[in-house]
């Protein structure tokens, strides 16, 4: 047995008021579900933690937990590894309130972790202070870095990739929740169930671009149900909208239309919510071959964007529906009714949007709906014949997917590779390039996969 003594498991512990077994039990508990769903397996979900192993943790009598212990640990306490965590407080730290680089170890150490978490990490402490200092739960300061640490995220979204965006919001939704757990004046309890339903959302959201549909789903019912709590008509029919988007990526494109009506019950004072739910049962209506409601559905979407006012009731970035996301939904609306009039204008559309997006400054470029615009224009000109075009926009695609990769776009490329093999160039040298790009991309994708199976 090692020598007993505070740990800064125990020191770290104690920052966060989790000193009591019950509550630290429920953060256990609560993150080893988090950790299954993300990254597997599944058995890990049901992990918890025995009152006396908390203590023997506490007190420096276990350095090497079993794996699963480790991982969860691990998962709690992001950068931190087990030993360490379970190891001495660092020499110069006082008991409870270890500096960052005493947790984090080396500069080295720092570097390998990434500057970005280092960062975030500092401004998080701070921003735990002033919340602390305040004199009750939460106050004027507290929303104000809660809402700026929201903003930063929707807006940043759509350029960043999306796994390790994935831990930051999870963190930040669980301070959310920290605080929605304590004693708040009504008019901060509603701005806070805005904000944990957004950022559950935006949760959503990357559970869906990571290919988990069961768990942006889940998700997704939670933000649904804070927008409920918080009566706000924004939040209500963007995640209405999201619910339908992943109906309609998941095969049950009557489910995303019946999503979206329902979403459009909600009117937002301002925003585009509305124009996106037209868009998305567009989409829907397309890919049930329902024409005259698929453009139908596009001209309604037309009339909103007409009469689309200044300002949102949403933080914008990720959440907004702009002009050339609308763009390249109407595309794809048009490759679903396909024929020769329909395919001209889904090579029109997606080229106006993969325009729009291109002329966005690189640091807020919309990477993901940029390629899925592009996917759009390839396989429009693949309908047309056009094999040269086509490779053009899916050599675009592949070099943006190696930075940021989404399922959905991982899975376009997957059926423009099928609609390729049996189309009458396949034999082409266009074509045979065209295919092996892809060929090499999903190989690469099989050989990223962490254990335990596919995020």
């Amino acid at each position: 047995m090692h020598a007993t003594g505070p740990t800064l498991f125990q020191a770290l512990v104690n920052q966060r008021g989790w000193q009591d077994y019950q509550v630290f039990k429920r953060r256990y508990e609560q993150a080893a579900r988090q950790l299954a769903e993300l990254e597997g397996p599944r058995s890990i979900a049901t992990a918890t933690i025995e009152k006396r192993q908390f203590f023997r943790y506490a007190h420096g009598e276990v350095r090497t937990p079993q794996t699963v212990a480790r991982r969860v640990l691990e998962f709690m306490f992001p950068g931190i590894p087990a030993a360490r965590l379970l190891g001495p407080v660092p020499s110069g730290a006082a008991a409870g309130t270890p500096s960052p680089a005493s947790c984090r170890g080396s500069s080295a150490q720092s570097i390998e972790y990434g500057l970005e978490d280092v960062v975030t990490v500092a401004a998080n402490e701070s921003a735990r202070f002033v919340a602390q200092a305040e004199s009750s739960n939460v106050g004027p300061h507290t929303l104000e870095q809660l809402e700026s640490d929201i903003r930063r995220i929707v807006d940043s979204y759509p350029n960043r990739p999306v796994g390790p965006l994935f831990h930051e919001v999870r963190a930040l939704r669980d301070r959310a929740f920290e605080l929605l757990e304590g004693r708040q004046p009504p008019l901060y309890t509603r701005d806070l169930y805005v904000g944990a339903g957004v950022l559950c959302g935006v949760l959503a959201n990357a559970s869906f671009d990571l290919g988990r549909y069961d768990a942006a789903e889940t998700q997704a019912r939670t933000a649904f149900l804070f927008g409920e709590l918080a009566g706000h008509n924004g939040l209500r029919a963007w995640v209405r909208g999201l619910q339908a988007l992943v109906s309609y990526w998941a095969g049950r494109p009557a489910d995303a239309v019946r999503l979206a009506e329902s979403g459009a019950a909600h009117t937002p004072e301002s925003g585009t919510a509305h124009i996106r739910l037209e868009s998305i049962k567009a989409r829907a209506y397309g890919q049930l071959g329902r024409r005259a409601d698929a453009l139908a559905a596009l001209s309604e979407a037309d009339r909103l964007r007409e009469r689309l006012a200044d300002g949102d009731e949403l933080p914008g970035g990720m959440m907004a529906f702009p002009l050339e996301k609308q763009l390249f939904y109407a595309s794809s609306t048009h490759l679903w009714l396909g024929g020769p009039e329909h395919l001209g204008d889904a090579e029109a559309r997606a080229g106006e949007a993969v325009e729009m997006f291109q002329a966005a400054p690189p640091e807020r470029r919309r990477l993901g709906e940029m390629s899925l615009a592009r996917m759009d224009l390839a396989m429009a000109r693949l309908g047309r014949g056009d094999l040269d075009g086509a490779a053009e926009q899916i050599q675009e695609v592949l070099a943006v997917s190696a930075r940021r990769r989404t399922e959905s776009v991982d899975r376009r490329v997957g059926h423009f590779g099928h609609r390729l093999a049996m189309h009458p160039g396949a034999g082409t040298p266009a074509a045979i390039g065209m295919r092996e790009l892809i060929i090499a991309h999903q190989e690469r994708t099989i050989a990223e996969l962490p254990p335990g199976g596919s995020p």
